[in-house]
């Protein structure tokens, strides 16, 4: 299985690819599609990669009595938890619209569908790659379902136990290369307490052929910092353009100012991974050229004395003398020149002095 693969049309992921960031609007939008189309060219503007709503078909989504459940919270759209959700879904017709609309904006377009005939038609909008929330995690006749379609898949695994995100690998597994799982726990807004950023080591350890990402619901950016610097190969967070809007996400959301600071500092952290390699950096020389310290006389030495380390010390000096790692290599080798106290001692004054390779 791959460690890096196409998410959307010429754009990788995994490996050394830039971290792909979802901008979730989710139902952000209040039911209004011109504040939608904000929210998409918000999250161009701020730098996301991605931006991705939720798609459900309520009678497919829910059964007849929890969408005919009184919902008298302060969030409601509706008397029924069923016109809260009817007041929050977009047409078809209008998904197609909001599509077309990141198309002219330049940004990728997903959602996650919410149900399997959510999905049906995400398929037949050709939806770069399919969003799996944690709801559907553990739902394998699902994912199963889902899979098949070959296209992409994101799966979040928030209330999920280890046991089943290893059942659920192998199920999408074997229907679809192409997935990468995110760390996530449901929750809004989520305690930094309850993030549990270590089980994307685990993840790395336990799926180590595919990307590992990161879904928070925490307040601010470094959490999500910190997960792109422990791996995530994706993020996602929600957005919102006022967190004092009806509904339960906005707390937990970014607002602009917070989205475009969050990709500016991801692009920071990447930049600032490295390669691994440790070994002295050009950026480096200045500093050892005026700190670096050589082996110098630590008393006066005559011309043919064959050196002992007590007739060396550790200096910033001048000139460069032999690496302070490679003092003990000079012991018991003759000088060829007189050194006063305090002198560099050079290379090209030890007899038979050779600086052994390093690894």
């Amino acid at each position: 299985m791959p460690l890096t693969f196409e998410l959307c049309p010429g754009r990788m992921i995994g490996g050394n690819n830039p971290c792909f960031i979802i901008a979730e609007i989710g139902q952000n939008h209040q039911g209004d599609i011109e504040i939608a189309k904000k929210m998409i060219k918000m999250a161009k503007d701020c730098g996301a990669d991605c931006a991705k709503f939720q798609k459900s078909e309520l009678e497919h989504k829910f059964n007849k009595k929890a969408l005919e459940r009184p919902y008298t919270s302060k969030q409601s759209w509706g008397k029924t938890y069923g016109e809260h959700k009817r007041h929050l879904e977009f047409s078809h017709e209008q998904y197609r619209e909001l599509q077309k609309y990141a198309e002219e904006v330049g940004i990728f377009f997903t959602a996650s569908g919410m149900d399997e005939m959510a999905v049906e038609f995400l398929h037949e909008l050709k939806v770069p790659f399919f969003k799996v929330g944690s709801g559907d995690t553990n739902n394998f006749p699902y994912l199963k379902k889902t899979a098949q379609k070959g296209r992409p898949m994101v799966v979040s695994s928030g209330m999920q136990s280890m046991e089943t995100m290893r059942r659920v690998y192998e199920t999408v597994k074997e229907h679809n290369q192409n997935f990468c799982i995110l760390q996530c726990t449901s929750a809004y807004p989520l305690a930094p307490e309850d993030v549990n950023l270590r089980v994307i080591m685990e993840y790395q350890k336990e799926f180590p052929d595919i990307p590992i990402g990161y879904s928070g619901h925490e307040s601010g950016i470094s959490i999500t910092v910190g997960a792109v610097a422990m791996g995530a190969k994706v993020v996602e967070r929600h957005v919102t353009l006022d967190k004092s809007w009806k509904g339960s996400d906005h707390e937990a959301s970014l607002v602009p100012e917070e989205l475009a600071e969050l990709v500016q500092s991801i692009r920071t952290v990447e930049r600032a991974l490295g390669t691994g390699l440790k070994r002295m950096l050009p950026c480096e020389v200045p500093c050892h050229d005026k700190l670096g310290k050589s082996v110098v006389a630590k008393t006066a030495i005559p011309k043919g004395t064959e050196l002992t380390l007590d007739m060396l010390t550790v200096k910033v000096a001048e000139p460069k003398g032999v690496a302070p790692e490679d003092i003990f290599q000079l012991v018991g080798k003759k000088v060829t020149i007189d050194f006063e106290e305090d002198d560099s001692i050079t290379v090209d004054a030890v007899d038979n002095y050779g600086k052994k390779a390093k690894a």
